[in-house]
């Protein structure tokens, strides 16, 4: 791992300025991302890591923006003043905002990624304007508008430029519909905190189990059939995610697949853990998650 001063020099970053936004932009990702964070530092080119701290940055930002405060609010000017603040920037390749301008910086220097921040956008409104999903075909639905979007920002960044377009998006579907689904169910106790139902209706009915039984923590065979229903479902899925490494350079191949092994281990971890997750998320133990990054890095040493 390169002292973070060379791995932006590395990555040609030398504003004086810019250098301070993707720096800032590092500390956020490493605060709330950790094991992410060790991996992209051990595990990625030393020229792509602070591209890949930008969208994710960038990602992060937008949908805090979405979550905060009441629908209301949210609907009537924060997201559209930001929306309108970020296609600025596209067009003009400035900006003021500490979070946009690396981001801008990271698009001239890989043009892909335009598109991915507009479809983004475009499907942000989809999670601005939750109030829960009816039904599993909901649940697809904002996947498609809105979960799968926000990865692209960041797995264009990994994958090859000449990768099958249609196999490199089915299988970046088929990832993030397992990470988004193991996202709803491991922070569950949060969301309901706020006021947020992320599983289906249908589903829970299914099972038995009302919106109160998860609010209030109940372990009953129902519940208990529920999150396992549900962490198998987004197991299955992150599995079948399993060839993105191949269509990734050989130099980005490691960090893909820890990745996704730190996803399956996080659904490990959530479904030993049961009912647990109603009261907090489960997290892959460190032994587990070092073991994963150490032979990762002895592959790409390799």
């Amino acid at each position: 791992m390169h002292p973070w001063g060379r791995t932006l020099t590395a990555a040609g970053i030398q504003s004086p300025q810019l250098r301070d936004d993707y720096t800032r932009q590092c500390a956020l990702v490493s605060a709330y991302r950790r094991h992410a964070y060790a991996a992209v530092r051990l595990l990625l080119p030393t020229a792509l890591t602070p591209h890949v701290i930008a969208a994710t940055a960038f990602m992060h930002h937008t949908d805090t923006l979405l979550d905060q405060g009441p629908a209301e609010a949210r609907a009537d000017g924060t997201f559209t003043e930001w929306e309108k603040d970020v296609r600025d920037g596209l067009a003009t390749g400035e900006s003021g905002h500490p979070v946009l301008r690396p981001l801008l910086h990271t698009v001239s220097a890989h043009p892909r990624l335009r598109g991915h921040v507009e479809e983004f956008l475009a499907g942000a409104p989809m999670d601005r304007d939750f109030t829960g999903f009816a039904t599993e075909a909901d649940y697809q639905a904002y996947v498609d508008a809105y979960s799968l979007p926000a990865f692209m920002l960041i797995a264009c960044l990994l994958l090859a430029t000449d990768a099958d377009p249609a196999e490199s998006r089915a299988l970046c579907r088929a990832y993030i519909d397992g990470s988004q689904r193991l996202d709803f169910v491991n922070d569950l106790a949060e969301d309901l905190c706020d006021g947020r139902l992320t599983l289906p209706e249908e589903t829970l009915e299914r099972h038995g189990v009302s919106r109160a039984d998860l609010t209030r923590g109940h372990d009953t065979p129902g519940t208990r059939a529920l999150l396992a229903d549900l962490l198998a479902r987004a197991r299955r899925d992150l599995l079948a995610g399993r060839g993105l490494p191949g269509l990734a350079p050989p130099a980005h191949r490691a960090f893909t697949r820890a990745v996704i092994a730190l996803e399956v281990r996080t659904a490990d971890a959530a479904m030993a853990k049961g009912p647990g997750v109603l009261r907090g998320p489960a997290r892959p133990s460190v032994p587990a998650a070092l073991r994963i990054l150490a032979r990762e890095y002895g592959r790409r040493g390799r």
